[in-house]
């Protein structure tokens, strides 16, 4: 389910206050502990993302734990939800095998998931962006398509992303200015700031509510023969408005983006807006992340260079 190959600069380093220290012999404890059937099996460090740090179990096995109490109920969030998502969707999504509890040794819940064969998302791994991009367009369709089963915009499923924009200016503001002070001219960030603005002068979407992954990131998404494969890390998942689901388009190349709007026939308003939610997000992650997580700070920075291209060349 993480990617196999995660870069050695990516696991070790502490990204949050208040973060819980997991090591081998951490996750080793909890397994003999709670899955004494899966003790015997290989362990090692396999991934690490903002919010959970991961250990492959065996070849078919992935151990995952969230790095702060905070980020613990998005893994309660997947154990509820993703086995009624995974019979409504054609793309393969991760399962949950195990709910871990909370020890003396690692005091959140933790969870435990079929290992999903696929490579990390890029020029080696995809041969063909514009069908990658058609792809990623119908597994967005279907899962805005799934029927709500009763769940709704409240607690663990109402997210900032599913929103509306205007919730966000002051935080976004902040992030943008604080962005400023770092990249200095290497990022035209008054061109990003006027692009937001006249997303916010726009009427919020009308639109129904949907099913979100919340963060379809290349780095949350696996291929395999040069296609699509498998969508990961369900930690954002929500109901809400679609528009901030379509911002991480901007991560991939053009040939991808474009064949992803034109195959959802995404509108200029949405996709205006959707360009909104893409600067919003990666300028405060270069605040937040440039002392502790470069490899990130590097995808914010490509997505915002990204959305500069697009405006020069529209």
């Amino acid at each position: 389910m993480a990617h196999p190959r995660a870069r050695r600069e990516d696991l070790d380093v502490t990204l949050h206050h208040c973060e819980i220290p997991v090591d081998e012999d951490v996750v080793r404890a909890l397994v003999t502990e709670q899955c004494p059937q899966w003790a015997h099996l290989s362990l090692y460090r396999a991934g690490a993302g903002t919010d959970n740090t991961m250990y492959r179990l065996g070849t078919g096995l992935l151990v995952r734990l969230p790095r702060t109490a905070d980020k613990a109920p998005s893994l309660r969030k997947e154990q509820r939800w993703l086995p009624r998502l995974a019979p409504l969707l054609a793309c393969r999504i991760p399962e949950p095998v195990h709910s871990g509890e909370p020890t003396g040794v690692f005091p959140l819940p933790w969870s435990v998931y079929r290992w999903i064969e696929g490579d990390e998302v890029g020029p080696a791994t995809v041969s063909d962006w514009a069908a990658f991009g058609t792809d990623l367009a119908a597994v967005v369709r279907e899962l805005h398509g799934v029927d709500l089963m009763g769940a709704t915009r409240t607690g663990e499923l109402s997210w900032y992303r599913g929103g509306e924009l205007r919730a966000c200016a002051e935080w976004v503001g902040r992030a943008l200015s604080d962005c400023r002070a770092i990249v200095g001219t290497e990022i035209d960030v008054d061109t990003l700031e006027r692009l937001w603005r006249t997303a916010l002068a726009l009427p919020e979407p009308s639109g129904p509510q949907v099913w979100l992954h919340g963060d379809l990131r290349p780095t949350n998404l696996l291929a395999r023969h040069g296609r699509l494969h498998a969508v990961i890390d369900f930690g954002g998942l929500s109901v809400g408005l679609p528009d901030a689901e379509h911002a991480p388009v901007w991560d991939l190349p053009p040939e991808a983006r474009h064949a992803c709007r034109h195959a959802i026939d995404i509108d200029d308003s949405t996709w205006v807006r959707a360009r909104a939610w893409a600067i919003g997000v990666a300028a405060s992650g270069i605040p937040y992340y440039q002392h502790s997580y470069p490899a990130f700070v590097a995808e914010c920075r490509a997505r915002l260079q990204a959305i500069l291209t697009d405006e020069r060349t529209s």
